[in-house]
């Protein structure tokens, strides 16, 4: 499987605060250039041999792959989730423009 350099997170949480404190945190660590948050956001899944069913807030987060395990242990640190969702995405294609911002905005890999 071929590496990619940037990647884009998905994590779901249960509520906005949630959803900020987490983004609040990926920032200020520059861990992440960017964290959206997408309210309205229906799930359906399986979670103790039932299907269930949540309204849940969506972060994407646009970041470098190097930091995906950074990610990982701040977002297990602050989530409510037993188990969260943390789905890196491959950026295969970008404006290159976004791409130099993207890299200027993380903290520096020295």
């Amino acid at each position: 499987m071929k590496k990619f350099s940037f990647i884009i997170i998905l994590i779901t949480v249960p509520t906005k605060k949630e959803a900020k404190k987490i983004s609040d945190k990926l920032l200020q660590e520059k861990l992440a250039a960017c964290v959206n948050i997408i309210k309205g956001v229906n799930s359906s899944f399986w979670w103790k041999n039932k299907i269930e069913t949540a309204n849940e807030f969506l972060l994407t987060v646009k970041t470098r792959s190097k930091f995906f395990n950074d990610i990982v242990k701040v977002v297990k640190s602050l989530h409510s989730y037993d188990i969260p969702e943390i789905i890196a995405v491959p950026i295969i294609n970008v404006n290159k423009d976004y791409l130099n911002w993207i890299k200027n905005s993380l903290k520096n890999l020295q």
